[in-house]
């Protein structure tokens, strides 16, 4: 197998992971959490939504979570070297974090989404597709002019929890729009755990040769049906080195209830049971890569520890499977020397 030998992984917990909880995570639980993920080495972390938190009010917190970032002690000596995303769905979120940005606190990065499947993606942003390409050629230069990049996203690439089935070289289509039209990367989203890995590969082995840079895109994948480090193995075997994970494999289609209180979310859960869904998790994502010998320049201890915790955070067992099986020990432990009598 012909895998690469070192990648990058973001962690986007605070804002993913915690987004599809029906109770409201505490700020300081999220702002903890964030501290130990750039303790932890990670250099890329997603962090909160800027969009009316009147739907989604995991994230009512959000300039206090971000200055709460941008002030901490604890990782002031290398947050300059962290790249801190929030999600900007639409215009006023984007204004938002444009104003943010210039009052010292604001995102260093913002995430605009499109979907491949017409419906997905009204229902996610309230756009019809051609009205939001139109939205986001007028904002990404606004965005990018205040010192904010720009990820584009890519959704139901693999399949639609609406629709069905998609076609998957409709989604390099939209990645070259995307990066025509002044995105700094593209995150290429399977959003409910569809794909399969032969599929994984050979749509990331369509993309690379289309666009040779891996470094420019970004693979997340949720793990609905389980599959989610199968097909982390095969978007490695076609080449892809940017990864984004979850503390926990937590996450998904935000909470349509929150604190007893039902709220807009995004609608109706796609699935019966909500709790299906999540990403793959990093603890278990950063264990694997550290047996392949795949380098991820990231403290793998810490990182299990503070998935324990997270476990403590929202209240029950959580995915991962590596925070109780631990690391594999890199040698044989001493044997004892047998005393004979």
């Amino acid at each position: 197998m012909n895998y690469p030998k070192k990648i990058t992984i973001g962690d986007i917990t605070v804002r993913d992971g915690f987004q599809h909880e029906e109770k409201f995570i505490p700020t300081e639980a999220k702002l903890w959490l964030a501290e130990q993920l750039i303790l932890s080495g990670f250099k890329h972390i997603e962090v909160t939504n800027f969009g009316n938190p009147s739907g989604m009010p995991q994230f009512k917190d959000a300039d206090e979570l971000m200055k709460g970032i941008r002030t901490s002690k604890k990782i002031s000596h290398l947050i300059n070297d962290v790249s801190l995303t929030c999600v900007t769905i639409r215009e006023k979120a984007i204004e938002r974090a444009i104003q943010a940005k210039k009052d010292g606190f604001g995102p260093d990065r913002i995430l605009l989404m499109v979907s491949t499947s017409e419906s997905h993606h009204y229902k996610n942003s309230g756009l019809p597709l051609a009205d939001y390409w139109k939205m986001a050629e007028k904002y990404i230069p606004m965005a990018r002019e205040a010192g904010i990049k720009v990820n584009g996203t890519v959704s139901t690439i693999w399949g639609c929890p609406i629709e069905g089935p998609t076609e998957m070289t409709k989604a390099l289509d939209f990645t070259k729009r995307w990066l025509d039209i002044g995105a700094s990367d593209v995150e290429h989203a399977d959003h409910d755990g569809s794909a399969s890995p032969d599929r994984i590969y050979k749509y990331f082995s369509m993309l690379l040769d289309k666009f040779q840079q891996p470094d420019k895109h970004i693979v997340h994948f949720h793990t609905t049906r389980g599959w989610g480090l199968a097909n982390i193995l095969a978007a490695l075997q076609a080449g892809m080195t940017n990864y984004e994970s979850s503390i926990g494999g937590i996450g998904g289609q935000p909470a349509n209830f929150v604190d007893g209180v039902p709220v807009a979310g995004t609608g109706a859960y796609y699935y019966a049971d909500p709790s299906i869904t999540g990403l793959v998790p990093t603890e278990d994502l950063v264990v694997m890569c550290d047996e392949m010998g795949i380098e991820t320049n990231l403290d793998i201890d810490k990182i299990l520890e503070t998935g324990k915790l997270v476990e403590r955070i929202v209240g029950r067992k959580l995915r991962s499977e590596c925070i109780r099986t631990g690391r594999i020990p890199k040698m044989l432990k001493e044997k004892k020397k047998t005393q004979l009598n």
